[in-house]
């Protein structure tokens, strides 16, 4: 068994552990360090991509993914798979919550957020709220494939109203 001397040490382990696909070492190690220390930020921030990623207990994500952004609101990694969990489930108030703080925060990528909130919309039907968001990460892109996954969006969306316009019927009196 390998002696870590720092938290920050058994930290980077795990990192590492988790990064060459080894999970089950990685939680383990991850676990050990909340225990020992329950505010470190970035255990939260990783416990939170296992439990949502891999483990797909979306509970445990989130509150890893809250505590994360709550002990340490300034580390930029941890709003996208936040918001990406929340998007997933629906979360109304949350979404926009926690969308409006990580466009604050340096270091965030606000085409990704942009992004997440037209997906979200979308998902919802709100299609001209989608076609504003996606028009928004496509104005902050800097990669060539985002912007193209992005205009593929906006398609998506206009078709989908083109085809909600053309289905609805009215019953008059």
């Amino acid at each position: 068994m390998d002696a870590y001397y720092t938290i920050e040490e058994k930290y980077l382990q795990a990192v590492d552990e988790i990064n060459y696909g080894e999970n089950p070492k990685g939680l383990k190690l991850l676990n050990e360090i909340i225990s020992n220390d329950p505010l470190h930020a970035r255990a939260h921030y990783q416990l939170g991509k296992i439990f949502y990623y891999e483990i797909k207990d979306y509970q445990a994500a989130g509150y890893h993914f809250k505590t994360c952004a709550e002990l340490e609101p300034s580390f930029p990694d941890v709003y996208y798979h936040y918001l990406h969990l929340i998007v997933f489930l629906n979360m109304d108030k949350k979404v926009s919550e926690v969308a409006v703080k990580a466009l604050t925060i340096p270091g965030v990528s606000a085409a990704a957020i942009h992004n997440l909130l037209g997906l979200f919309a979308e998902k919802n039907k709100s299609w001209t709220v989608a076609i504003n968001e996606y028009q928004s990460a496509f104005i902050e892109v800097i990669d060539k494939k985002q912007q193209d996954d992005i205009e593929i969006s906006i398609e998506r969306v206009k078709q989908k109203m083109q085809h909600n316009n053309s289905y609805r019927y009215y019953l008059a009196d």
